[in-house]
C-alpha cells in the first residue's frame, strides 16, 4: 500500500519553500475589502455581492483570540485526533479570525492574547492509511 499524504481540504495553505513558511490562503474583496477564510469558494462576497475577489496569502502568526480544551471526541467520527486538545480562534494582523486547532502544548496552557505561529501538521489517518494534513497554531517559542 502506498501511503499518500493529503490536506484535509484543499486550497487552504501554501506548501513551505525553502525560503519562506506556510501561510493560509484567503480571499479580498476589491469591493469593500472584506476578508475571507477559508477562500470564498463560490467567488462572491457576502458583504457587498462582488465578484472581485482576490486571493491573498495570509499571516502565519497571529494572537489566541479566544479558546476552549475538548474532553472527548465529538459524536460522528469526523474528529479522529488525540483528546483532550485545544480549539479556538487566532486573529492574524490583517483583522481576520480563524478558527483553528492548538499543538505542541499543554492544552491548559492556552491563553487569551498569546502569540502563535502557524504549522501544517498529521490531523490523523483516513481509512485508507493516508496521513490527512491539516493547519494548527502553535505557541511561539522564545
Amino acid at each position: 500500500m502506498n501511503k499518500k499524504i493529503i490536506p484535509v481540504k484543499e486550497g487552504l495553505w501554501s506548501a513551505a519553500s525553502s525560503d519562506s513558511k506556510p501561510h493560509l490562503i484567503g480571499h479580498r474583496c476589491a469591493g469593500c475589502g472584506e476578508l475571507f477564510f477559508p477562500r470564498k469558494e463560490n467567488g462572491i462576497c457576502t458583504h457587498c455581492y462582488s465578484t472581485e475577489l482576490e486571493e491573498i496569502p495570509l499571516s502565519s502568526r497571529g494572537t489566541v483570540y479566544t479558546h476552549t480544551v475538548v474532553a472527548m471526541r465529538p459524536p460522528g467520527g469526523y474528529y479522529r485526533g488525540e483528546v483532550p486538545y485545544a480549539i479556538g480562534f487566532v486573529e492574524l494582523p490583517e483583522g481576520i479570525r480563524v478558527e483553528t486547532l492548538f499543538t505542541d502544548c499543554d492544552p491548559e496552557e492556552i491563553a487569551v492574547g498569546m502569540e502563535v505561529e502557524l504549522l501544517i501538521e498529521k490531523l490523523h489517518d483516513d481509512d485508507e492509511g493516508n496521513e490527512v494534513m491539516t493547519y494548527k497554531f502553535r505557541p511561539m517559542t522564545l
